[in-house]
């Protein structure tokens, strides 16, 4: 009952907070980072308590790293609390607008989808950048982090909370829940609850996923690749492994499994298997890789894992085509890459993968809401409706029609004198 009630004043306040003006919002926003500074250390001490306790329950070394939550990264987060505040206000923007006949204009308006419930593993941070991001596109939010994160992510809802109603942000905008049971009973309020977007392990999303009617925005499996062309720069390719693969290795966006030409495999794997030992990265390889480099055989089980730690798994195919039915078919439609100097060859990739991101020689860890400027993110999704990639702003943005007339009736459009509609797209802003 406390959670129904919970959902039910957040919802009183997604309306208020749907019409609140920009400046409001930015100054609410610029007050949060501001508090974030001010009481890092507060912050810190929670978030090593936190780390202290998950390493005596031995989390798993995935959660763990993700966990941590440091001076750099209040810094970045705070960072991207800035950027969010330069962004154009999204709500009450014309995406459209018709003269349906004199005096009649209708418009096609952005507005929130209105309460969000999050649940989400560790990474206290996203705690701040999902919030932030509902603030700024006038979005309630329910929010349930891990157990494991529980000290660190009462911290910061608390000093979130405080800061923006301070600034005059309603009250129940922002709700933090923290136990097992309350999430069972959110995924039950389709009533006042219009998305969910759940963030962590497979198995976790999927849960979700199957235990809730109300709509669920995300992935279940960040199984990232990148396929070496026979017409690739190796240098290149090695350079882009190695960012993919180990700048941070316990994230959806991270590189699990590399596909190489069979034309350059054998000039390549030798070379990248130096560097990728330096970084101790366990190499797993199909039968004709392991001819080339010593390496554990891989099975069928590699090419489906998302490691989320350091072991990469190797496949040698005789075509571009076969990388791309390997990636359709393995794949979790999330980010794939491919290195090639053809420009032929990326078109047909980029085309023909059936993911979310799909890049051309360059990093899959580039597959970042904060990377692509839409100030951090909420998540990633790899649906084929509303929201497809990193979701940030226009991911939480739906519209609304406005029709504005001067006493015009649908009668006078029909009939044996019905006037006909113009249908004549005008260039003109909604002021209302």
């Amino acid at each position: 009952m406390e959670i129904t009630k919970a959902a039910q004043n957040t919802r009183e306040s997604s309306f208020k907070l749907a019409a609140l003006d920009s400046e409001t919002k930015n100054r609410a926003l610029r007050a949060i980072a501001h508090s974030l500074r001010q009481n890092a250390s507060l912050i810190l001490k929670a978030n090593q308590e936190d780390i202290a306790r998950s390493k005596r329950e031995k989390l798993a070394a995935p959660l763990l790293k993700r966990l941590k939550f440091d001076e750099i990264k209040i810094e970045a987060v705070c960072k991207g609390i800035e950027t969010l505040i330069t962004l154009t206000e999204p709500v009450g923007k014309t995406l459209s607008a018709l003269e349906l006949d004199k005096d009649l204009e209708l418009f096609k308006v952005s507005c929130p989808i209105g309460v969000i419930g999050v649940i989400f593993e560790s990474r206290p941070d996203a705690l701040v950048q999902i919030a932030t991001l509902c603030l700024k596109s006038g979005n309630a939010v329910l929010l349930k982090g891990g157990s494991e994160a529980q000290k660190t992510n009462r911290v910061l809802s608390n000093l979130i909370h405080k800061a923006s109603t301070s600034c005059g942000v309603p009250e129940h905008w922002i709700k933090a829940l923290e136990t097992r049971e309350d999430v069972k009973q959110m995924l039950a309020l389709d009533g006042y609850i219009d998305l969910i977007i759940p963030r962590g392990s497979n198995n976790f999303v999927k849960y979700i996923m199957d235990n809730t009617t109300i709509p669920v925005l995300g992935h279940a499996d960040g199984i990232c690749h990148i396929y070496v062309d026979e017409h690739a720069d190796l240098k290149m390719a090695v350079d882009i492994i190695i960012d993919s693969k180990c700048q941070y290795v316990a994230v959806c966006n991270a590189l699990e499994t590399l596909l190489v030409h069979r034309a350059r495999a054998k000039e390549l794997l030798p070379v990248l298997k130096q560097a990728l030992d330096k970084k101790q990265v366990e190499l797993r390889g199909c039968t004709e890789t392991q001819k080339i480099i010593p390496v554990k055989p891989a099975v069928e089980k590699d090419w489906k894992t998302e490691y989320l730690e350091l072991i990469l798994s190797i496949k040698i195919v005789d075509s571009i085509d076969q990388a791309i039915r390997h990636i359709n078919n393995y794949g979790s439609h999330h980010t794939d890459a491919i290195v090639t100097n053809s420009k032929e060859q990326a078109a047909k990739f980029l085309n023909l993968v059936d993911s979310a991101d799909v890049f051309w020689n360059c990093s899959t860890r580039f597959s970042d809401g904060y990377r692509y400027g839409l100030g951090a993110e909420v998540g990633i999704s790899t649906n084929k409706i509303h929201a497809r990639g990193p979701v940030g702003i226009e991911g939480l943005l739906i519209y609304k029609w406005k029709l504005l007339g001067k006493g015009h009736l649908a009668a006078h459009y029909s009939g044996k004198q019905a006037r006909s509609f113009t249908h004549k797209k005008i260039t003109k802003e909604c002021d209302v």
